[in-house]
């Protein structure tokens, strides 16, 4: 079977929910909206065009960095395979659903600033006696003029 590997930049419309499949296995979903803009050229005003609602699933370690770092409002890229999901509603009605299974998500740095803690390359107990101080975590501020 094909996939469609893709990109979408776009804004978090709800909340990260962990979730679990019908074989026990967890994932986290959020929905997300990507809206065209273009701008008018006789005008030169930007105007919105259509708006793209998808699914955003992230298993496994993604689970966790997506869920103490990604809320409802944030402005994301995801990177992952495109697919749709049809099911059908309790009452009865036949839907179907665009769903991103995700392999990496970030914040969109040209709406957003954000901080970036690190933990040096090699800190570990060994680091901390070869030194004589305790290793401290580095904390970077990044920011994007837009």
């Amino acid at each position: 079977m094909y996939e469609t590997h893709g990109t979408v930049v776009g804004t978090v419309i709800t909340s990260p929910v962990t979730r679990s499949n019908a074989a026990g296995d967890e994932f986290l979903s959020f929905r997300m909206a990507s809206t065209v803009r273009r701008r008018d050229h006789t005008t030169g005003e930007w105007r919105d065009g259509s708006t793209l609602y998808l699914t955003v699933t992230c298993r496994r370690r993604l689970m966790a960095g997506v869920a103490g770092a990604i809320a409802k409002g944030d402005p994301v890229l995801v990177t992952g395979d495109l697919r749709t999901t049809e099911y059908t509603t309790r009452d009865g009605i036949a839907r179907s659903d665009l769903e991103l299974s995700a392999t990496a998500i970030g914040p969109d740095l040209a709406r957003c600033t954000v901080v970036l803690e690190r933990t040096p390359r090699g800190a570990d107990v060994g680091a901390e006696e070869a030194t004589g101080s305790p290793m401290t975590e580095e904390v970077a501020t990044r920011s994007l003029v837009a």
